[in-house]
């Protein structure tokens, strides 16, 4: 394990691009594993200005996305498929057939659950961003985590008020009984399974 230190947010999404720099040129078809939330907006916005820029390009790169909402898709400003595009996919030139995440207003949550199992066991992620939630969630995995031996890649959780709280906190959502109570998300053995880990 590596652990860089930077001075701030700025030099942090700064790090974060070099190395995610490095993992898109050095293989153009590489499969990014992506995260929602503010904290790599930053390295988002480099990504798109050396993009537009440098004419870095994601036309043959695959992401795969750590979770979403249960009820939520992309006609809501508050679900992570629209964050994702929002926020990178709609200003690079990327497929949007070759973005993955979960469809949270699938009628069939488990079927939903044995879809993305499969798509994820075709595919090896290259980097997989992280951040580290208000309640030390990774991804939607509360602490203490207890499916390290899980063989499932996905699953559906309940979310903690404390997750829940923060969304308000950071004006995602305006109320409290407005956020879902369940969402999608890799399980702790799929984030850990990547090439390569990257916690910002």
């Amino acid at each position: 394990m590596k652990v860089i230190v930077t001075k701030n947010y700025e030099e942090m999404s700064e790090k974060a691009f070099e190395i995610m720099r490095e993992v898109v040129t050095k293989n153009p078809s590489a499969v990014l594993g992506l995260a929602t939330g503010s904290t790599p907006v930053g390295l988002y916005k480099k990504m798109i200005a050396d993009h537009k820029e440098n004419g870095t390009s994601y036309k043959k790169i695959h992401t795969v996305n750590l979770d979403e909402y249960a009820g939520l898709d992309y006609s809501s400003d508050q679900s992570y498929v629209y964050f994702m595009r929002d926020n990178l996919f709609d200003h690079i030139d990327i497929d949007l057939k070759n973005t993955n995440i979960e469809n949270g207003k699938a009628a069939d949550r488990a079927a939903e659950c044995a879809r993305y199992n499969k798509l994820l066991a075709s595919m090896q992620q290259d980097i997989q961003v992280l951040g580290i939630g208000s309640n030390g969630h990774i991804a939607f995995n509360d602490p203490p985590v207890a499916d390290f031996h899980d063989s499932a890649a996905i699953k559906i959780v309940t979310l903690d008020d404390t997750c829940r709280m923060q969304q308000v906190h950071d004006k995602c959502f305006p109320t409290f009984d407005d956020v879902p109570k369940q969402a999608f998300t890799l399980t702790v053995p799929t984030l850990i399974s990547a090439e390569r880990l990257f916690c910002m």
